[in-house]
């Protein structure tokens, strides 16, 4: 008789326990389902910090892409500079295998064009046409990792004699980098990434 009691009061208390944690967990407010969040901080605080040499790098390039089409080329300079110093701290080891490859396809050249870039301020020219190409690769290096905002990727027809040139921007209004104040609104959005 006393090993049915307590076998009964041992399921009474089992059931009552299991049956608390169910209801808590879907209330959030468990022990377990609080610390739930926490791992899910601690997994976005390192997302960001993995990504962030791209965002990095991103970020340099629409410095450069908006005094580019400001026409300044002293700012164009210290954007690619940025750009340079961005290559350089990214942790390459870091990156999911199967972008590394093609991260490390597109470094060393966009890095020299960056490099041009920030060596030329007093040749705009120069820098443009290092800044098509440039604007390749990034366009490469966003498709790859991803984007951490809304851009958009903007053509003009009429850059180098009329055989166009791409470039990425932060806004959908045009802002061309190839033309400036010249032509400051020539061309037209081609695509969207996200």
């Amino acid at each position: 008789m006393k090993h049915i009691a307590l076998s009964s009061a041992f399921a009474i208390v089992l059931f009552t326990a299991c049956n608390n944690n169910s209801k808590q967990a879907n209330s959030g407010g468990s022990d377990t389902a609080q610390s739930a969040p926490a791992a899910n901080t601690e997994t976005a605080a390192v997302q960001p910090q993995s990504a962030s040499p791209v965002k990095d790098i991103v970020s340099g390039y629409l410095q450069l892409k908006n005094a580019l089409a400001s026409d300044n080329g002293n700012d164009a300079a210290t954007a690619g500079n940025t750009m340079v110093a961005a290559f350089e701290n990214l942790d390459k080891s870091a990156l999911p295998t199967e972008k590394k490859k093609t991260y490390e396809d597109i470094e060393a050249d966009a890095k020299e064009h960056a490099e041009h870039i920030g060596k030329n301020g007093s040749n705009i020219k120069h820098q443009r046409e290092h800044f098509d190409m440039l604007s390749k690769d990034m366009y490469e290096l966003v498709k790859t990792f991803g984007a951490s905002q809304q851009l958009y990727v903007d053509h003009c027809p009429m850059y180098n004699n009329n055989k166009g040139a791409d470039w990425i921007s932060e806004k959908k209004e045009i802002s061309n980098p190839y033309f400036g104040k010249e032509m400051p609104t020539c061309g037209t959005v081609k695509e969207e990434l996200k």
